[in-house]
C-alpha cells in the first residue's frame, strides 16, 4: 500500500499498454466527431513512486472516432529518456529531452506534441507511438510551456519558456505550419512559477503569482509559496521586438495555475479570467501533490474563479472573485481564444474534506447563470473539451467530451454531451476497455489536422 494520493483511487496508474478496437457505443456519435480525443496523464511505471505527482512519466490515452463509430482505444507511455530514469540535470546542464511529457498533448502544423513545461515537446504518431523530441528544426533551444495558445485568426502558435534562472521568460511565436518566427526575452520577469498565459488580439498576457523558486523544496519541483513574492500581471504588446514595452501591474496575493481566456473589451481594457488559490489552498493542494500530511481530500483545494480587468495605459487593475465553487481546468470554445467569450466550462471538485461530488460546470457570462452537471459518487469526469458542431453559428453549439473514471465499476467511459444544455441526456457514451486514470489535459484532434 502507498500513502501517495496520486497513486490511488481515480489516479491509480495503469501497468501496461493496450489497444482495443470496435468499442461499444450507446446513443449516436455525431458524424463530425471524426478524429481523436487524446489525453495525457502522469503514469509512473509499476514499482516507481515519484516524489511529486507531476514527476510521474507521461502516458497518452487516445480514442479514435470515425463516421459514428468508436474504432479504437489505446494508451502509450511517451518514450522519453526520463521514462527509463535519465536525470533532468547532467554535467553539461539540463537535459531538455529528459521530459515527463505528461501534462498536455496538442496538434500544431500537423504534428502531435506531448508537453511538459520543463522540457522540449515530444512528437507522437497518429497511433500514439513516440517519434522523439521536437525542437522546431533546431530553433527551440529552451523548454516549452504545456499551455501554448493558437491564434484562431492567424493559426500562429504562441508559447513561452519559463525558468527559475535568467533568462526567466522567453516568448516564442511559430507560424501555422510550425516554423518559429520570433523569439524574445521578456524583461522584468522573475523566478515566479508561470504555468499558463493568454493572448488577446493585440497583447500577450503573463501571470506571476505568489509561488516562486524555492531551493529548499526537495520534491523535485523546486517551487513554493512566498509572502514576499509580488503577484503581477504582465501585458505585452504582440509583435517582433515588442517585449520591451511590457507593463507589469501588481495584483493581490494568490496563484493562478490555469487561465480560461483573455480578451480586450470595448474600452481597450484587457480582461483575464481563471481560477486562483490563496496561501492555504496552495499549501493543501501542494501537500496532495507530494503526498504530505495536512492535505486536502482532492488535488485542488480552495480554487475559486477570478477576473482581472487591466487598463494597460493607466497601469491599473481591478480584480474580483467570480464564483464560490472549487473549480479548475477551465475551457472554452477555442474559436474564441483571445476574444470575448460568453460560455466557459470547468471541473468542480468536492470540498476540502471530500464531501460532495465532482461536476462539470457551464458558466454563461452574459446572464450570470451557472449550470452544474453532477456525477455520481465515485465518478470523476476529465476536463471538458469543446468540439464545434457541423454548421454551428452559436458559440455553444457543439459537444463537450469528457472521460469519466468510475471507481464503482472499475471502468471508464467517454461521454459526449450537448454543450448547449448540460441538462440533456448524453448524446453518446463510449465504453472503454479499462478504467482510465484521471488525466491532466488533452485535445480533440480532427482528421483534417493530421
Amino acid at each position: 500500500m502507498t500513502s501517495k494520493p496520486y497513486l490511488t483511487g481515480h489516479y491509480t496508474p495503469v501497468a501496461d499498454e493496450i489497444t482495443a478496437t470496435g468499442l461499444s457505443v450507446e446513443g449516436a456519435l455525431p458524424p463530425e466527431l471524426t478524429g481523436r480525443l487524446i489525453r495525457n496523464s502522469h503514469n509512473p511505471k509499476p514499482g516507481i513512486t515519484p516524489t511529486h505527482w507531476f514527476k510521474g512519466s507521461g502516458m497518452v490515452h487516445g480514442i479514435r472516432l470515425r463516421d459514428g463509430r468508436a474504432e479504437w482505444y489505446r494508451n502509450r507511455w511517451v518514450r522519453t529518456p526520463a521514462l527509463d530514469g535519465a536525470p533532468t540535470m547532467t554535467d553539461r546542464g539540463p537535459d531538455l529531452t529528459a521530459s515527463t511529457a505528461g501534462t498536455h498533448v496538442i496538434e500544431h502544423g500537423g504534428r502531435l506534441l506531448a508537453l511538459s513545461e520543463a522540457a522540449l515537446p515530444f512528437e507522437l504518431t497518429a497511433e500514439l507511438e513516440t517519434v522523439g523530441a521536437y525542437d522546431f528544426g533546431g530553433r527551440l533551444t529552451s523548454a516549452m510551456t504545456a499551455h501554448p495558445k493558437e491564434d484562431p485568426a492567424t493559426g500562429e502558435l504562441h508559447f513561452f519558456a519559463s525558468s527559475p534562472f535568467p533568462p526567466y521568460l522567453i516568448h516564442h511565436v511559430a507560424s501555422a505550419d510550425g516554423q518559429v518566427l520570433d523569439s524574445q526575452e521578456v524583461p522584468g520577469a522573475s523566478a515566479a512559477l508561470k504555468h499558463d498565459f493568454a493572448i488577446t488580439e493585440h497583447y500577450v498576457v503573463f501571470l506571476e503569482g505568489s509561488v516562486t523558486f524555492d531551493p529548499g523544496e526537495h520534491s523535485g519541483i523546486p517551487y513554493g509559496w512566498s509572502d514576499t513574492q509580488a503577484a503581477r500581471i504582465g501585458v505585452m504588446p504582440r509583435g517582433a521586438g515588442a517585449a520591451r514595452r511590457i507593463r507589469w501591474t501588481e495584483i493581490g496575493q494568490g496563484y493562478g495555475m490555469h487561465i480560461a481566456n483573455a480578451y480586450e473589451d470595448a474600452r481597450g481594457r484587457v480582461v483575464v479570467e481563471g481560477p486562483t488559490v490563496g496561501r492555504e489552498g496552495w499549501q493543501r493542494s501542494w501537500n496532495w501533490w507530494v503526498g504530505a500530511e495536512d492535505r486536502g481530500a482532492e488535488p485542488i483545494s480552495g480554487s475559486r474563479g477570478r477576473r482581472w480587468t487591466i487598463d494597460p495605459a493607466a497601469g491599473t487593475v481591478r480584480e474580483e472573485q467570480t464564483d464560490d465553487l472549487t473549480v479548475e481546468f477551465p475551457t472554452i470554445n477555442d474559436r474564441f481564444t483571445g476574444s470575448e467569450h460568453r460560455f466557459q466550462y470547468a471541473l468542480s471538485f468536492p470540498d476540502d474534506l471530500g464531501i460532495g461530488n465532482h461536476a462539470l460546470v457551464k458558466y454563461d457570462r452574459a446572464t450570470g447563470a451557472r449550470h452544474l452537471l453532477p456525477f455520481g459518487t465515485g465518478q470523476l469526469p476529465s476536463e471538458a473539451v469543446f468540439v464545434q458542431a457541423a454548421g454551428a453559428t452559436g458559440e455553444d453549439e457543439g459537444y463537450l467530451l469528457t472521460v469519466v473514471s468510475d471507481l464503482n465499476a472499475d471502468a471508464s467511459r467517454l461521454v459526449v454531451l450537448d454543450a448547449s444544455d448540460l441538462a440533456l441526456p448524453p448524446v453518446a457514451t463510449v465504453r472503454l476497455p479499462r478504467r482510465v486514470p484521471a488525466m491532466i489535459h488533452g485535445s480533440w484532434i480532427p482528421d483534417s489536422a493530421l
